[in-house]
């Protein structure tokens, strides 16, 4: 298929598994343990039913958002995917280039393989950055400088990764953390010629290029992935977000919170917004969905907290249910990466485009023509009946 007969964003992860090996494809597309957290986060939203309201004038429709004092022409955003390099070289700053031609935000991974300076100059005016920090404080708070010397304006604290979780699909395929190539690896990588091409033209494993810094000089990508597999540590207590908040000036965002009591603990902080997300179901796999939490939460804090929201967000019906159930913006992963993976910026282009206009005819069908119009008059809960 090419990428212009695309209809959906299905269609693109299927070309973009066609594109990518076999252990690269489980890396991007697996999640943890019997992977019932990947299916529930899709069937959750499935669940919900929209109710029209006809005879509403939805000739005009318009899509423009304000999040955090800013107007974006779209409810919905690129979430930060680690690694990604792997399956497309300079994937980040494709889909930071992409976000910024869309005028929405990027979230650009503090595991990604492009660096913090050459992604920015991708998305000067859009671009978060989500911090991974490391157990080397030093690093951390270096990482914080380069981010605010570029210029980017809101920092995202990912804490929903305590420690590694148990993605089976990696550790059957022997692509664990730091990632080695093995010869059957390669072996099987011959069947994907255009894959296989870019991996050795690009000179093989992509470097993480904004840990490459704290790295001896001349390191490989093998030492450095070494280094952040071994230095990487998440926030692990309150006290540790409290003091990087107080280390950053502009916005100020937690991604991972699924429970109310850390939503409202996140508020005392001095938190602007939350991400409510369960990691794609890569981290626990009975965990509920984000879209299942985000009801309670919004319960729980009201006008508060900016609540966002990521996690099995595939069709633009996902995302008018989670703006009608209070999410305030709208954050989705794979979408992006699979149509970067299909046809590279272009292709980032296309998953961009197929969201935007299944979200406008869903908008107009259900009697929407604003984004402020959708509320939970328009849903139809599976739990509630409501």
């Amino acid at each position: 298929m090419r990428l212009e007969k695309a209809v959906n964003i299905e269609d693109l992860h299927k070309m973009s598994k066609r594109y990518l090996p076999r252990a690269v494809f489980d890396f991007v597309e697996g999640g943890c343990e019997d992977e019932i957290g990947i299916a529930h986060n899709e069937t959750a939203f499935a669940a919900y039913r929209l109710i029209p309201r006809y005879l509403v004038d939805i000739r005009e429709r318009s899509h423009e958002t304000s999040l955090f004092g800013r107007t974006y022409s779209l409810p919905f955003g690129i979430a930060p995917t680690g690694g990604v390099g792997l399956a497309r070289r300079g994937m980040e700053c494709m889909q930071a280039a992409e976000a910024a031609a869309a005028n929405i935000p990027f979230i650009l991974s503090g595991a990604s393989n492009s660096s913090i300076e050459e992604t920015f100059k991708h998305a000067p005016q859009h671009m978060w950055y989500q911090l991974y920090a490391s157990k080397e404080l030093k690093d951390s708070e270096d990482m914080i400088r380069r981010a605010k010397d570029v210029g980017v304006g809101t920092l995202v604290i990912t804490v929903d990764t305590p420690l590694r979780s148990r993605r089976e699909r990696n550790i059957r395929n022997g692509f664990t953390s730091p990632r080695s190539m093995g010869l059957g690896t390669m072996l099987e990588a011959a069947t994907h010629p255009g894959w296989l091409l870019e991996y050795l033209r690009c000179g093989g494993e992509p470097y993480h290029e904004t840990w490459r810094a704290y790295v001896k000089a001349g390191a490989s990508a093998y030492e450095v992935s070494t280094y952040v597999s071994q230095h990487l540590l998440p926030p692990q207590s309150w006290d540790e977000i409290h003091r990087l908040r107080q280390q950053w000036p502009g916005k100020f965002v937690i991604k991972g919170i699924m429970s109310p009591a850390d939503a409202l603990k996140a508020i005392e902080i001095g938190t602007d917004g939350i991400v409510i997300s369960n990691h794609g179901g890569r981290q626990l796999d009975r965990a509920p969905s984000s879209i299942e939490m985000l009801p309670i939460i919004k319960a729980a804090v009201g006008d508060r907290l900016t609540l966002m929201l990521d996690s099995g967000v595939r069709r633009g019906s996902d995302i008018v249910i989670a703006l009608c159930l209070g999410a305030e913006y709208v954050f989705t992963g794979r979408a992006t990466l699979y149509g970067g993976i299909a046809g590279g910026r272009p292709g980032v282009k296309k998953a961009i485009d197929i969201l935007r206009a299944e979200l406008d005819a869903v908008m107009g069908q259900i009697g929407a023509p604003t984004i402020a119009s959708l509320g939970p008059d328009f849903v139809r809960s599976p739990s509630s009946g409501q």
